[in-house]
């Protein structure tokens, strides 16, 4: 499934790594209720996060509310974020895995690096990541290369030793438009159905990447 000649991973955050849907959704309707709009489910946030805050604010508060909604967000989410998100089923153990077999791993998510770098430190995977990337690191928001590009960079790597891994069919333009090979990995937005239809190769678990990856040479 996995091309040789592989020695670098990309890895998506929310849905990839870790479940955050439950603070974002905390989040996103602390700033619904300033203006009385009613709470929405996790599983609706499920289905709309992914394209960055702005985005998800413009969407779910209002096109004309964005720079309060995301101040109202990112004030609830600064103080939940930390303890209200969970690692992924064998996430942890993946990620040391692939750096015990001498993989070099970097997270790029559309969540503000600042963010995801704390969220990794507080669940033990930050000291497996050599780079975590941002659109505050990478002044765009995915599907926009820029973001992929500065893990390549960090790990000193390129395109075509690195793979993408991700959730939702957002990353497969992501890392395609990154010049990356795209690995695909069910339990996050996207049903596995709708990962299937990209014609991207789709893990049931993360922790088959255990088994698809040897140990590199030294």
């Amino acid at each position: 499934m996995i091309a040789t000649g592989i020695r670098a991973l990309v890895f998506d955050l929310d849905g990839t790594l870790v479940d955050s849907y439950g603070p974002i959704t905390a989040s996103l309707n602390h700033a619904r209720a300033h203006w009385d709009l009613p709470p929405l489910t996790e599983d609706r946030v499920r289905q709309l996060v992914g394209h960055g805050l702005e985005a998800l604010v413009a969407q779910e508060v209002g096109a004309d509310r964005v720079i309060e909604g995301v101040r109202l967000f990112r004030e609830k989410y600064a103080a939940i974020f930390a303890a209200d998100t969970r690692a992924l089923p064998e996430s942890l153990e993946t990620l040391q895995d692939l750096h015990e077999k001498g993989y070099s791993l970097a997270v790029a998510s559309n969540k503000p690096a600042r963010f995801s770098r704390r969220i990794l430190e507080h669940l033990g995977m930050l000291r497996f990541v050599t780079y975590v990337a941002g659109p505050d690191t990478a002044g765009s928001t995915k599907p926009e290369p820029a973001m992929i590009h500065s893990c390549l960079d960090a790990m000193r790597s390129t395109a075509t030793d690195t793979i993408y891994i991700g959730d939702m069919v957002l990353d497969v333009e992501s890392g395609t438009r990154a010049g990356l090979a795209v690995l695909l990995v069910t339990g996050g937005s996207a049903s596995p159905e709708e990962l299937r239809r990209t014609g991207c190769p789709v893990l049931e678990t993360l922790a088959r990447l255990r088994e698809e990856l040897a140990p590199l040479r030294p």
